[in-house]
């Protein structure tokens, strides 16, 4: 079938041709693009686009997508529904009123900086919500976890259980675990929690396809398997034959396969041109900002000693550049304060390139606090950046605390990033974010393009960047950085992947560009959303 829309506003995300009228789609693809005066002749069936917009569809660069599927079912601990930590407790009651004693409770989202008590929650308050079953919560961020007593005696985690290497698990004056276990202390609990069935995991993200793509999503990362060494790439195959249409890119956690030997990753699975295909490995170099685990080169705001962790080893890192190299795949880090950041781009800078088809061999995620230096030599050394603008725009209680006003206005410094000539995109790390719908783009767009939080606070506003380049940023190159070789462009031969606007987001006023929502997504050519 050969459709040919015109009469429209259509982006293409094309620096030689941005905008365009009409466009025509044969089968799966872009067959031409251009003004409709000199559109070819053909018999053609006519969508008349009535003057709206059109852009290529988002490509989420950086997200979880089995972790956020799942937490459909947990406790969202984010306003409107939980304001509190006493909130909390109620929502932890009702669960354990209905389900009874013998299972987990689990939620996901808590940000202490969004709870009217302004501190984490501990194991004393979510033993007011149930003593006799366990609570498992996840911080916004996913680098600390919080568990209530019956949690910690399962796990039988006590006052002389050390920290383990690049975790830490939090005490009170006498010494006693608060419940806050940090980085990778949350290993030391994991293997207690209940496994859903791999039946669960595929229902569960088909159902997340279809948020994704009303909200004109049509391709994703999997940045790795949080809870459990699971591999994804199977259960997303088996997703697409029940109905799953975004194109995903699978990157394996080293964690878990750092000390396995038999360890590998067949060959078929690197192929591009697959809907569902592995991009690499994924190491992660230290915390969060919001978590205070963040390995900076300045301490927190109100200490002078505390500049949060390094999580890998060096041997760590060796053995990944090894892997990576070997099998010619990407290497994702996550990297967000500036030890971290310098700590990856020293290690790999004289490396030369291993990946010759386009794709960055290095991707670095977040990126929170980068020196003038180190974003030089990243572009220097073809070193992709991915980030995440909803993060200050939705945290912003926790960086005013952890950082101050002016130190967080200089974090996520997109306009220095793009002038050093660092290859970016923008994604969101849904759910790891305090957004009630945390894969949202154009909350995510609006951050970027004023730098101003969602309370009003002023981000840095000489780091914002205009809403084309937003655009490309989440379309043409997070396609690229992702291994999504013929995506993220309305141009001919490429994927006929796109989203209609309810407004034209070039034109409204920014601090409206949240307002705006998906009429319509089409994945090669078919239309899978449509708003009523």
């Amino acid at each position: 079938m050969t459709i040919a829309y015109i009469n429209g506003k259509i982006f293409t995300s094309d620096r030689k041709k941005l905008y365009v009228d009409a466009m025509i789609v044969e089968n799966s693809r872009i067959k031409w693009t251009g003004s409709s005066k000199d559109m070819p002749d053909g018999d053609y069936e006519v969508y008349d686009l009535e003057g709206k917009c059109v852009i290529p569809g988002f490509i989420d660069a950086h997200m979880h997508p089995f972790l956020l599927a799942d937490f459909s079912k947990q406790i969202s601990c984010l306003p409107p529904k939980i304001n509190s930590i006493s909130e909390l407790s109620d929502a932890i009651a009702e669960v354990r009123l209905e389900q009874g004693p013998d299972k987990w409770i689990e939620g996901w989202g808590y940000d202490e900086g969004k709870l009217a008590e302004h501190r984490s929650p501990n194991r004393y308050d979510l033993d007011k919500g149930s003593n006799d079953a366990p609570v498992y919560l996840i911080r916004s961020c996913e680098h600390i976890r919080c568990v209530n007593s019956k949690a910690l005696e399962i796990a039988d985690i006590t006052k002389n259980t050390p920290d383990p290497p690049g975790g830490e698990i939090e005490r009170d004056e006498n010494g006693e675990p608060t419940g806050v276990l940090k980085e990778n202390a949350k290993y030391l609990i994991m293997p207690y929690l209940p496994q859903e069935t791999r039946e669960d995991h595929i229902k569960n993200l088909v159902d997340l396809g279809k948020l994704l793509t009303s909200q004109g999503i049509v391709g994703v990362t999997d940045m790795g398997n949080l809870t459990s060494p699971d591999d994804n790439y199977p259960l997303y195959k088996e997703a697409v034959e029940k109905g799953f249409k975004q194109k995903v890119s699978v990157y394996y956690m080293w964690d878990y396969y750092e000390n396995d030997p038999k360890f590998y990753i067949p060959d078929a699975r690197f192929d591009m041109t697959q809907q569902i295909r592995v991009a690499g490995l994924k190491l992660i170099g230290d915390g969060s900002v919001s978590g205070r685990t963040a390995w900076m080169d300045k301490p927190y705001l109100g200490s002078d000693s505390e500049y949060g962790m390094p999580v890998y080893s060096d041997e760590s890192i060796d053995k990944a550049i090894y892997f990576v190299k070997r099998n010619n795949c990407q290497l994702a880090v996550h990297a967000m304060g500036g030890r971290a950041i310098d700590r990856i781009i020293d290690r790999v800078y004289d490396e030369p390139r291993w990946m010759h088809n386009g794709v960055p061999d290095i991707r670095i995620e977040h990126v929170t606090e980068p020196s003038d230096v180190a974003l030089t030599k990243a572009a220097e050394r073809g070193i992709a950046i991915a980030t995440q603008p909803i993060f200050s725009y939705c945290e912003i209680e926790t960086y005013l605390r952890n950082l101050g006003i002016e130190r967080t206005r200089k974090t996520y410094p997109y306009r220095s990033m793009l002038d050093s000539g660092v290859k970016l995109c923008l994604s969101t790390d849904s759910p790891a974010t305090s957004w009630a719908i945390p894969s949202d783009p154009f909350s995510n767009l609006k951050s970027a393009v004023t730098r101003v939080a969602y309370d009003g606070t002023d981000i840095g506003e000489e780091q914002r960047i205009d809403i084309e380049t937003a655009i490309i940023l989440y379309t043409a190159e997070a396609a690229e950085i992702s291994g999504f070789a013929d995506s993220g462009k309305l141009k001919e031969g490429y994927l006929a992947d796109f989203a209609i606007l309810s407004n034209d987001i070039f034109t409204v006023n920014p601090s409206d560009i949240d307002k705006i929502n998906v009429d319509e997504t089409y994945i090669k050519g078919e239309r899978v959303y449509y708003r009523k």
